[in-house]
């Protein structure tokens, strides 16, 4: 027997692992860039500003991605059997994720015309 939706046996197993595998490592990359990034101190009066919001994106980002992994490692253990739900975090997580990225590389883009422009 084939399994739900064609994913089971060896090959689900395997694709499973591999997704798993995939958040993981995006994790650990966005844990990268969150670390790379120099904690700037808003002067006084200013309140949080851009690094604030930036922080709070980082760390909503991170929660998401924090609570794709928990139910896929709930579903791995058999506590958790909504395939849709573990899915959906996934996706969810992957979306924040690429949205991340994107934000990032809009801020680098900028970062490098503003040094290139002549004084």
């Amino acid at each position: 027997m084939s399994g739900i939706n064609g994913i089971g046996g060896a090959g689900g197993l395997q694709q499973i692992l591999a997704m798993r595998q995939q958040i993981i490592d995006r994790s650990n990359l966005l844990q990268q860039v969150k670390d790379a990034a120099p904690a700037a101190q808003p002067a006084e009066g200013q309140g949080d500003g851009f690094a604030g919001a930036l922080k709070d994106a980082l760390d909503g980002v991170s929660a998401t991605q924090r609570k794709a992994s928990e139910l896929s490692a709930a579903y791995e253990r058999g506590e958790e059997t909504d395939v849709a739900k573990v899915m959906l975090a996934r996706q969810e997580s992957s979306v924040a994720f690429e949205a991340t990225l994107q934000v990032r590389n809009r801020l680098l883009s900028a970062y490098q015309d503003i040094m290139r422009m002549g004084v």
